[in-house]
């Protein structure tokens, strides 16, 4: 399972999308259209959009592509905000995410069934070490890969609901500093690896009513997983460097999305959804040590307290009779981090996201293209108070943050 959930991932980290760390890019189609997708839902990333969709495919489906973005994200200290050319930069600007789907639907049969892997959650940021907040966060990467098997029943021509467990591999690593200054940084600093395993499951619904008008409803479960493994820690000359186990649950949240897709013509489809994420699960934890040396602390407390997000999601499509299709979308991402425990391991804000596509349908093999510019706002940090050794060093996560980024997706299929 560990296998697979790297050949799902490729070993590449995984980047921000906003609003917490949720991933919500899962094919070209549905990214052209601004990820307005759950109440239309016919091809077969519907495993993951919404799991009732599948039984609008017939036969064997099988369809997978990547997602590749290029981002910025920066930050300016609160006493340079009038001088950008002090502003520093997050590293690791590239990230490709694979996906695949397949589907299969008897012929005269009410079921459908289908497998996904994907992934939902992440995060990858690495600052400079001179920021002003290493001691409260220099680099954090979440890994989440997820193998869903699902099934649906079409109950009553036009209505059908689905649904399947999903197993989750996650991994994590935190790094931050234990005093404000270097001096030498590479022989200070505290650093947390761990992964662990989780079950949850997804449900959704596709009803349509009126030949114009289709309604979709998706709701994904939370999944707990305790993350096991070490911690490493160093100070210069008096204290050697410490390796200790260690381990941390992270309850990762619940979500539902609503969509409403009305098509005037069969040449048009224009839908939109709302999607509701509690990223309040994400509370207080703590990364528990077997052991314990002078200055870090056996249990480590990181108060999060995050809070619900929206996603608001509009797209449009427009068929010809060729079998091409072009698209349009438009996505708002509500930040989920307050300022209070604000921190630049996850460097959240409300941002927006704008995607253009294309592609062909075809009897046997069909693809789609499509291009994504994300913006994030400044976003002004106050008042922040970090839980870790930034408050013992003096240091916080105050400061102006922005976010841009150019993505690309492709994704292929094959018809059986």
């Amino acid at each position: 399972m560990k296998v697979l959930a790297a050949v799902a991932l490729g070993g590449a980290p995984l980047t921000l999308c906003g609003g917490g760390m949720g991933l919500v890019s899962q094919d070209a189609f549905a990214s052209a259209r601004g990820e307005a997708f759950a109440a239309t839902a016919d091809n077969p990333s519907a495993i993951y959009y919404n799991p009732a969709g599948i039984t609008q495919i017939e036969g064997f489906s099988i369809r997978g592509g990547s997602y590749g973005i290029h981002y910025d994200t920066s930050f300016t200290p609160p006493e340079r905000a009038a001088n950008h050319d002090s502003t520093y930069h997050s590293r690791n600007g590239f990230t490709l995410i694979p996906e695949s789907f397949a589907t299969y639907t008897p012929a005269d049969s009410m079921a459908s069934f289908g497998l996904g892997i994907y992934s939902p959650f992440g995060g990858s940021v690495e600052w400079p070490q001179d920021t002003g907040f290493r001691a409260v966060a220099v680099k954090s990467s979440l890994t989440y890969a997820t193998l869903n098997p699902v099934v649906a029943l079409k109950l009553l021509p036009g209505l059908s609901i689905g649904g399947g467990l999903t197993a989750n591999y996650s991994k994590i690593e935190l790094e931050s500093g234990l005093r404000p200054k270097l001096n030498p940084f590479h022989r200070d600093f505290f650093r947390f690896n761990g992964d662990g395993w989780s079950l949850g499951y997804t449900l959704g619904m596709l009803w349509q009513p009126h030949e114009q008008v289709s309604i979709g409803a998706v709701f994904r479960s939370s999944t707990t997983v305790t993350m096991k493994g070490h911690t490493e820690f160093a100070r210069p000359a008096q204290i050697r460097p410490t390796n200790e186990q260690a381990q941390v649950d992270y309850t990762f949240p619940i979500s539902a999305v609503v969509g409403l897709s009305y098509r005037p013509t069969p040449r048009w489809n224009l839908e939109f959804d709302a999607n509701y994420t509690d990223w309040s699960s994400f509370e207080t934890v703590t990364i528990q040590q077997a052991g314990t040396v002078y200055p870090v602390q056996k249990n480590i407390a990181l108060k999060l307290d995050w809070q619900p997000s929206w996603i608001y999601e509009f797209g449009v499509t427009r068929y010809f009779d060729s079998g091409w299709h072009v698209s349009g979308g438009y996505v708002y991402n509500e930040n989920a981090i307050p300022d209070a425990n604000y921190t630049p391991a996850v460097p959240d804000m409300a941002r927006h996201f704008f995607s253009i596509g294309g592609g062909l349908k075809g009897k046997r093999y069909d693809f789609d293209m499509a291009y994504q510019f994300g913006y994030g706002p400044d976003r002004t940090v106050t008042g922040s108070q970090p839980s870790t050794a930034g408050r013992i060093a003096g240091q916080n996560a105050d400061g102006t943050y922005s976010f841009f980024s150019h993505a690309v997706l492709l994704t292929v299929g094959m018809h059986f």
